[in-house]
């Protein structure tokens, strides 16, 4: 197998373990077959991972942080974050493993939707903050707590990211609800 990113045995796993699900999904992947895919002994991941859980939110932190996109071409600061939100649901909504995941084993997602964020929502999260702040020194973005406002602009993206399939139909395309993603962060984050 040829990794996608490095040779070191914690990468090698981690594509591995994205190959897996890609071929069967998560529920069926074993740590036999991820180790058999990498070339490594399950000892390797033993020493890395103590669960198929902590590999999954390794592998999850590492897919979903490369997805998120960073708009620095926008007009201003708010039309920045509002480019990079809607640019980032975009690459979520079409990535092959996020779309496996729900197809084959949404609840894997649960946890972060209903109990705690995860590590790449933190990172989202904090990239989010950042731009608001930009934008409010700019005078670009309205006044306001900057982590409150990034937290409602990343459960706006939740619903857009995960349930835009859901809501298409009868002439309305995800695209044309991207469109209406972007009005909606727009006014949202107007002065």
């Amino acid at each position: 197998m040829t990794s996608l990113r490095h040779n070191s045995p914690v990468d090698l796993a981690l594509d591995a373990a994205r190959e897996s699900i890609l071929a069967v999904g998560w529920s069926r992947t074993t740590l036999t077959e991820i180790a058999r895919r990498a070339g490594v002994s399950r000892m390797t991941l033993y020493r890395n991972w103590p669960d198929m859980q902590a590999l999954l939110a390794d592998l999850m932190t590492r897919e979903w942080a490369e997805l998120v996109q960073v708009d620095e071409h926008g007009a201003n600061a708010r039309d920045r974050v509002v480019r990079s939100a809607v640019a980032t649901v975009q690459a979520v909504r079409t990535d092959p493993l996020f779309a496996r995941i729900i197809e084959l084993d949404p609840e894997l997602l649960l946890p972060y939707l209903l109990e705690r964020p995860g590590r790449a929502q933190g990172l989202v999260l904090g990239a989010v903050v950042a731009q608001i702040r930009d934008g409010q020194a700019a005078g670009e973005i309205r006044a306001g707590d900057a982590q409150l406002l990034a937290r409602a602009v990343v459960l706006t993206c939740h619903g857009f990211a995960l349930s835009a399939r859901t809501m298409t139909g009868g002439g309305v395309t995800q695209r044309k609800l991207d469109h209406e993603l972007a009005v909606l962060l727009d006014g949202y984050l107007r002065p």
